[in-house]
């Protein structure tokens, strides 16, 4: 089978072409032929071996995302059969409850061996069904930035309809949680430099968009559009750099989603203006079977297609890491498996 790993994580380029046997499932195990995979800003931290989570093992299968079919199944399998569509959770064995510390050595394309290969074998929890509606390069955004963005907008504190929610960005976890805001009636406030995507964001349903680099002081911009109020909800993406004007851009006993580190991991952050303003500031590390289950259940019923920037082919791998890196995307980024 074919396969793409580092040997050494020291940036994109270090990515290589590999061959290997195809596994065999064992007892409790499903064999998937994956045929489609998908690209998050936590696989460039991968890539050059700075892992959110600790080194890059090395000669790693990167890639926590993907989506194909079960071609073998093991002794005592019950959940699917040959020919079922699926794909893989982020990580494999938290399936519901809170995250423990045991589920997180599980995370694939990271801790262990991820989905940019043609075949793999999981364990029958840990996969879930893909919805009818989508096709395998649709299904494979699901596993990390559908999940985060689902965790992060209906579980501790549910957004409900006629609440606003502010996201930044157009990556794929803020897309998804502008698709899943507007399913419940919510208000989008998106923030973007670029006008271009600024438009495609209004497109898919965003009420009001603001251009960063035309209003630096954004958070200004978000309490002009809101009476003073601010935000229900954020989905902060940006880190120790946009922190501080999300913590001013929410309201009174709102909620801030930490997700991502785009502007960084370093720097110091003031708590008293979150501790004045009665905030719920709530980390999220992706999610359990349970709530991608629950979110492929909106998927369905809302007919949600997850927007899909650009597809490579599996021979471009390295081309869809720089494409990613570039930041020129909206959505995801997919690789189709030949």
């Amino acid at each position: 089978m074919k396969l793409w790993r580092f040997p050494r994580a020291d940036g994109i380029d270090t990515l290589q072409p590999d061959e290997g046997e195809t596994p065999r499932p064992g007892r409790g195990q499903v064999l998937v032929r994956l045929r489609a995979a998908s690209l998050n800003y936590r696989d460039l931290m991968v890539a050059t071996g700075r892992g959110a989570r600790g080194p890059t093992p090395a000669n790693l299968i990167p890639l926590s995302d993907g989506a194909g079919e079960v071609v073998e199944i093991g002794a005592d399998v019950t959940r699917f059969r040959p020919g079922a569509r699926v794909c893989p959770l982020f990580m494999q064995t938290w399936l519901g409850g809170e995250i423990e510390p045991e589920h997180v050595p599980s995370s694939l394309g990271g801790a262990i061996d991820g989905v940019l290969t043609e075949y793999a074998v999981f364990d029958q929890d840990g996969l879930v069904a893909i919805p009818e509606h989508l096709s395998f390069e649709e299904a494979a955004c699901l596993p990390c930035a559908g999940v985060t963005a689902w965790n992060a907008l209906f579980t501790l504190r549910p957004l409900g309809p006629g609440q606003s929610v502010l996201l930044l960005g157009t990556g794929g976890v803020s897309i998804f949680a502008l698709q899943f805001a507007r399913a419940a009636g919510a208000r989008v406030i998106l923030t973007s430099s670029s006008d271009e995507k600024l438009a495609r964001a209004r497109a898919l349903g965003a009420q009001e968009t603001i251009n960063y680099r035309a209003h630096p002081e954004w958070q200004q911009e978000v309490l002009r559009l809101t009476g003073g109020r601010g935000v229900d909800h954020v989905v902060e993406v940006g880190g120790p750099g946009t922190l501080p004007r999300s913590v001013e851009a929410a309201r009174l006993g709102g909620s801030i989603s930490l997700i991502g580190v785009l502007t960084g991991a370093g720097g110091e952050i003031n708590p008293t203006p979150m501790m004045r303003k009665n905030l719920v500031v709530r980390g999220i590390y992706v999610g359990s079977r349970q709530m991608f289950e629950a979110m492929n259940a909106a998927v369905v019923l809302h007919r949600i297609t997850p927007v899909i920037d650009h597809v490579f082919p599996f021979a471009e791998a390295r081309a869809a890491y720089h494409h990613l890196k570039s930041q020129a995307h909206l959505g995801k980024v997919v690789i189709r498996f030949d």
